[in-house]
């Protein structure tokens, strides 16, 4: 009993304080708990920024705020894929600036990876979710063969892959776990390393902070713009410094078809004196839920999709694309030197207000059973391209969806395991294409059959035909598996 005495005091103080801020109630059921639930509300309290979660109330739920665009916006002209061969030729020059960086130990990998797949319906974190057509390999092992497959094109070359996790659902023990388990997929234990985003307090629809259950508060992570934070909390930013890391090659874990150790992309970073650079493709049409890069007083930012008005998010060039075109994909490159020195007072990012559907407990402390698409709470999460403005040089490259984007978010329709499945067959008999070899397509242009190769097998056409035996021909199945 002596450990629940030393609580006592900080639960006075604590009850104190949410009360003051109009949240007393989280503490309803405190009486019913047992000492160990106790103990975890007490510490998940004590983390509560309550004057923050005051203001985002305020400013994001109670009232109906609009964001507030700056009257120079412009789109953005990233730099286009290139058609010339001059171009070409340029490209082939930052191709060699990004293998020589790579080659020298000088790039890392950092995924993303705190969010569950709980839109899927899938119960683990999202990075287990099986996202091969043929194999159904994960998501983790396919972006681990990846890595796998750069180090041995660049001479055993080390790259680090850190992994960004968050504590919610028990996202970072299942994720530790599960590397643990697949031996960290054939790569150096050594080179894997783990790091967590902070969480925050979700609310409800009325600004009151939601119960997950009796003995906790509903939270989510606090976002991607959360990896900058966590970066210099978890020592992960020594960690690159000590290890002579000068470019971080960042992206999100549910997008299988993403280059990850792009040596163009790399080399265009480097060779343009980038501190922060970015991917981006055209939109598929005015309503595809991407930002979008634009420009405002010699600033790249980048403008979400729900914050563009309906005039600029429909209106065309003279060629009938769309003039706000250059969708942002999370797909990022950055300086470490940018990293060290954004973070180093504080990460001043803003958050922002996401309705979702939030599971929790009612007045009552009965759970809340909610329909399929209702969204009873906010979350408030922070943007890692609200950093764009902070950095010198930003870049931002066009690239080919059907070679990079093909992401797995929903469980049918648009960026689901069907759409991504399909991606990546297309991408693949793209490559038969490039080899003279016939394959079907539906009227839809989609590739008819399943295609399934290892990026320890191929990572393009000329790495594909190496692998194929002289006059072969597509069948409607192809898998390539080391």
């Amino acid at each position: 009993m002596e450990d629940y005495a030393r609580m006592t005091p900080n639960l006075a103080a604590l009850r104190a304080l949410a009360a003051q801020h109009g949240q007393e109630h989280i503490f309803r059921w405190w009486d019913e708990l047992s000492e160990a639930e106790q103990a975890s509300l007490l510490a998940q309290a004590a983390e509560i920024d309550f004057p923050l979660m005051d203001r985002l109330i305020r400013e994001h739920v109670l009232t109906q705020s609009t964001t507030v665009l700056p009257d120079d916006l412009q789109p953005l002209d990233p730099v286009p894929l290139p058609r010339t061969e001059a171009e070409r030729s340029a490209r082939q020059r930052a191709v060699a600036v990004g293998e020589e960086a790579i080659r020298s130990g000088h790039v890392a990998a950092l995924v993303v990876a705190g969010g569950s797949g709980s839109r899927l319906g899938y119960p683990e974190p999202k990075g287990i979710f099986p996202a091969g057509f043929a194999t159904e390999k994960s998501l983790f092992r396919l972006h681990a063969e990846k890595i796998r497959a750069a180090r041995r094109r660049y001479a055993g070359a080390p790259i680090p892959w850190y992994v960004m996790t968050s504590l919610e659902e028990d996202n970072d023990a299942k994720t530790k776990a599960y590397f643990a388990e697949q031996e960290y997929f054939g790569l150096p234990r050594d080179e894997v390393e783990f790091f967590h985003q902070d969480s925050m307090p979700a609310v409800g629809l009325d600004g009151r902070l939601l119960m997950r259950t009796r003995g906790s508060v509903a939270t989510s992570p606090n976002g991607h713009g959360g990896t900058l934070a966590a970066l210099r909390r978890s020592e992960a930013l020594d960690h690159l410094k000590q290890r002579g890391i000068r470019v971080v090659s960042y992206f999100q874990v549910d997008n299988p078809l993403v280059h990850l150790i792009d040596p163009a992309f790399i080399g265009l970073h480097i060779e343009t004196g980038s501190e922060f650079s970015s991917k981006s493709l055209p939109k598929r049409d005015p309503e595809e839920g991407l930002g979008v890069f634009c420009t405002s007083g010699g600033n790249v930012l980048v403008v979400e999709y729900s914050d563009l008005p309906e005039d600029k998010k429909i209106a065309k060039r003279s060629d009938e694309t769309l003039l706000y075109n250059a969708g942002s994909i999370a797909i990022h490159a950055f300086d470490v030197g940018f990293l060290d020195r954004v973070t180093k007072n504080g990460v001043g990012l803003p958050f922002h207000r996401a309705r979702k559907r939030v599971s929790c407990i009612d007045g009552r402390g009965v759970e809340v059973k909610l329909n399929k698409d209702e969204k009873n709470g906010f979350k408030f999460e922070k943007f890692i391209f609200d950093a764009l403005p902070y950095a010198r040089n930003p870049l931002v490259m066009t690239v080919d969806r059907a070679e990079e984007f093909a992401p797995i978010k929903n469980k049918d329709a648009e960026d689901s395991p069907t759409t991504a499945a399909q991606a990546q067959t297309d991408r693949y008999g793209g490559w038969l294409e490039e080899l003279r070899i016939p394959v079907l397509r539906d009227r839809r242009g989609h590739v008819i059959g399943c295609i399934d190769i290892s990026p320890l097998i191929a990572t393009n056409a000329e790495e594909l035909r190496r692998h194929l035996p002289p006059g072969y021909r597509f069948g409607g199945y192809l898998n390539l598996q080391p």
